[in-house]
């Protein structure tokens, strides 16, 4: 998708009217021929898409919210346990991704990948299921053990790290082949697709708010073996439904390594360091606009200037068109290298926010199973299922977001997405702050009803007191985490985008295995001075004080990010030569 003026891209060019009934794009349909604009791609394919995304994350929050309480009920582990483990599934499952995505973009294609995926995610809810039912796997041969069989400890590991795997092709592919579906250079398509990323998010809510109420009631009040037989169920027939949808699709064909060109400007730049810098930027190598068949130019922009020597021709004699790649680059291929060098920082300020969200499948959830959570006459609410409100509160931000902030920002501005990315990213990361330091005080409170109280504990406190972080948090993640997704799909290079929305997964697996080293280095530090921060439940630990740490690291890393955000340039694409481009693309992203 083009940027905007504001961010540092051009107009879009008039189209053709033969433009106008096909997809130039250099995308096929599923005969692998041009696509036809009226039968294929936009929302017509996007639903089928959109479809196995709400099944996969019915699957992945009906198991990550109560994960915790499994390894804590039928495993039989300690808080502190429990909690790394399930930080370190997470952290797995979503840093996976950046191998599916690479193996998207550089072998398979998105559809092969996500087919495939979702086959080893099958598989791993079966084994899951099998894992309660089977005789020889279930954890215990009668039906209370103080210690699970370990047939059962590795059948289930194996089984929830198989969907890790299954979620490492299924989530970059998936969501990057979703967007593949609008066409960035017909304007109409390019403004569907900024929606796109909003009505994903909602369906995704609708999946996370289903798991974690209906699938989290039937672990509760049946048993955990049907709600995988539930899962499974689901799960294959959005699989039926994904390949139902294939005469729909716009399909791109994978190229190769994506990291093989970048790796090629790096190596271009050190071989020349010692050149001048050219005086004109008509001594940068270009593919003339007549010869470049697919793809997209980028203009070129002023910062990390080292690397524009890649581009320089330094063998006037023998035709640029004819030297190494290893030797000489184009302009464009120079900025997709800059592109992904600018994103690292903004993926290292974005870290604390992870782990901050990372809070709420795990003491989140462990809060709740601790208070009171009977509701009317008599019905008792699953612990997992207060997280309900954190999707909730997403669906409200990304629809009031999609609905009336951005029209009314976007009249105001002349900005046809309203605000910036990194904007909107920041306003999330705030939310994350005021989660932590509301988690903290509603914690404190918990602690002293049980002081006051030692024999009813903080059962006489409701699980409620809970719902005012969980909401903040989903209302954070409407800004954030779609933000995210569309930023890492928007400013890689096109060649690049499965392993893109891989780059946003992976800020959450990254704070995940963070949020556990954190655990474990406070609790450490802290049991020195006594008693630690993190005791053998709730009530013995101080995770008001772990919250308070977090909100301050947030907020110093808020500074960092404000700071990157105001001096970040986004990618400026052109379908014409370099020498067209309006130079240096500097855009105020943030305040």
């Amino acid at each position: 998708m083009e940027e905007t003026s504001k961010q540092g891209a051009g107009q879009p060019r008039d189209q053709t009217d033969q433009e106008k009934l096909l997809v130039y794009d250099s995308s096929v349909d599923h005969k692998g021929k041009v696509p036809l604009r009226a039968s294929t791609g936009v929302w017509k394919a996007s639903r089928f898409i959109i479809a196995i995304e709400f099944s996969e994350r019915l699957s992945y929050f009906g198991i990550a919210t109560s994960l915790i309480l499994y390894l804590s009920k039928v495993i039989h582990q300690d808080l502190e346990t429990a909690a790394k483990n399930v930080n370190y599934w997470s952290g797995v499952t979503t840093l996976m991704p950046l191998l599916g995505g690479f193996i998207a973009d550089a072998y398979l294609g998105r559809f092969s990948t996500v087919l495939v995926s979702t086959i080893i995610y099958l598989m791993g809810l079966i084994l899951l299921t099998l894992s309660w039912f089977m005789p020889g796997l279930k954890a215990c041969e009668t039906d209370m053990c103080i210690k699970p069989r370990k047939v059962h400890e590795v059948a289930f590991f194996l089984a929830i790290y198989m969907i890790s795997v299954g979620t490492g092709g299924h989530k970059p592919s998936l969501e990057s082949f979703g967007a593949d579906q609008f066409d960035d250079d017909h304007t109409e398509e390019r403004r569907q697709k900024m929606t796109y990323f909003n009505w994903w998010n909602f369906a995704l809510c609708a999946g996370v708010l289903l798991g974690v109420t209906v699938i989290v009631y039937v672990q509760d009040h049946v048993n955990w073996g049907a709600s995988y037989i539930i899962l499974t169920v689901v799960m294959a027939v959005s699989m039926v439904i994904f390949i139902i949808g294939r005469p729909f699709y716009r399909y791109r064909h994978s190229t190769g390594s994506p990291l093989t060109p970048l790796l090629q400007v790096l190596v271009a730049a050190i071989r020349k360091r010692n050149l001048p810098y050219p005086s004109s930027l008509a001594q940068l190598f270009e593919i003339p606009k007549e010869e470049k068949t697919k793809g997209r130019f980028l203009c070129h922009t002023n910062k990390l200037k080292f690397l524009d020597k890649a581009a320089v021709l330094e063998d006037n004699d023998n035709p640029a068109e004819k030297q190494s790649p290893w030797k000489l680059a184009t302009v464009t291929k120079v900025e997709e290298l800059k592109l992904v060098l600018n994103m690292i920082p903004i993926w290292l300020a974005t870290l604390p926010f992870g782990i901050c969200i990372a809070q709420g499948t795990t003491f989140f959830i462990k809060q709740g199973a601790i208070l009171n959570r009977k509701i009317g006459n008599g019905f008792e609410l699953p612990p997992a299922s207060i997280y309900a409100v954190a999707a909730i509160g997403m669906i409200i931000s990304v629809t009031i977001y999609e609905k009336i902030l951005v029209p009314t920002i976007r009249k105001a501005t002349g900005n046809e997405r309203g605000i910036t990315i990194l904007q909107r990213i920041g306003i999330g990361m705030l939310f994350s702050i005021l989660v932590m330091v509301v988690a903290a005080l509603v914690e404190k409170k918990r602690l002293g009803v049980v002081e006051n109280d030692p024999r009813k504990s903080s059962l006489s406190m409701s699980v409620f007191w809970l719902a005012p972080q969980f909401l903040i948090l989903g209302i954070g993640d409407g800004f954030a985490l779609v933000g995210l997704q569309e930023y890492f799909y928007e400013q890689v290079p096109d060649s690049m985008r499965s392993l893109g929305i891989a780059f946003y997964l992976s800020v959450i697996g990254a704070a995940n295995f963070v949020s556990s080293w954190l655990i474990t280095i406070v609790g450490r530090l802290t049991k020195k001075d006594g008693h630690g921060w993190f005791g053998k439940d709730l009530n013995t630990s101080r995770l008001d004080k772990f919250y308070w740490l977090l909100a301050g690291i947030s907020a110093v890393n808020m500074l960092f990010f404000v700071l990157l955000a105001r001096r970040y340039s986004y990618k400026n694409v052109q379908r014409v030569a370099v020498a067209d481009c309006n130079i240096e693309g500097d855009d105020d992203a943030m305040v």
